[in-house]
């Protein structure tokens, strides 16, 4: 499969080539017009100043390309607002293939912290996007500005922060999301790292650079409920692993 990233000058885009590559989808990171166009998926992820996002768009033509996409297309953070009619961050036209307005947040009590930052739960799931997910589920967002409010035909799924907030929109062969890494990647990366200190430790107390102490080696040291949270652990990550990869991308 095909898989295309539009290229363009906002950050964390490699984050995403990262995360396919480890899905085992070999991405191709892309500004040109045909490449997109002839792409069995785009991914147009990002984070940075819709004003001079547009222009880098606008500037190459990609905004009318984006536009015109028929096969599925998901944007990501910046992307799902570049993604909306217009945007207050500079009061920016954007490309318009969702019908709604970007909003500033503004906060009414010293709790709202701008940018709004951290995990949040979603709610009100109803795109196939989410196939898999329950309402409820956390996810991590880092952003000043958000979609307002909108209709049933375009929301997917809502959030709150101070005021509810459309977190993720779709329209036909459109999606987008708001927010970054799913909770459950998170806890694939706690256990990773748990795997790894427990490694480290005991390399160092086999050099004598750190004291003796009991901590097992993963896999390899025996101890009935060491064994017993390390294999379970696997098997929670194994089981995110076939969560993990969204059937946009591979039906």
């Amino acid at each position: 499969m095909n898989v295309a990233i539009v290229k363009y000058n906002a950050g964390n885009i490699y984050s995403v080539v990262n995360a396919l590559k480890r899905l085992g989808v070999n991405p191709l990171l892309t500004d040109s017009k045909e490449e997109l166009c002839s792409a069995d998926r785009v991914l147009f992820p990002g984070q940075g100043e819709a004003g001079n996002c547009m222009k880098y768009l606008k500037e190459r033509g990609l905004d009318s390309v984006i536009r015109d996409l028929r096969q599925p297309v998901l944007g990501i953070c910046v992307g799902q607002q570049l993604l909306c009619r217009h945007s207050e961050e500079g009061d920016t036209d954007c490309i318009g293939v969702f019908d709604v307005d970007v909003k500033k947040f503004k906060p009414t009590c010293h709790a709202e912290k701008v940018p709004a930052m951290g995990w949040n739960r979603l709610g009100n799931l109803k795109s196939g996007l989410f196939s898999g997910f329950t309402d409820n589920e956390y996810v991590y967002f880092v952003h000043s500005y958000f979609v307002a409010p909108v209709d049933d035909t375009l929301t997917a799924a809502t959030t709150s922060y101070g005021l509810p907030i459309t977190c993720a929109v779709a329209r036909d062969n459109v999606f987008a999301t708001q927010f970054h890494v799913p909770f459950f990647t998170a806890v694939a990366s706690g256990t990773a790292a748990m795997f790894a200190t427990q490694t480290i430790l005991n390399v160092a107390m086999c050099l004598y650079a750190a004291p003796v102490v009991g901590v097992t080696l993963p896999f390899f040291s025996y101890g009935g409920s060491s064994m017993w949270a390390l294999f379970d652990a696997m098997g929670v990550v194994s089981g995110i692993k076939e969560r993990s990869r969204p059937g946009w991308l591979i039906n």
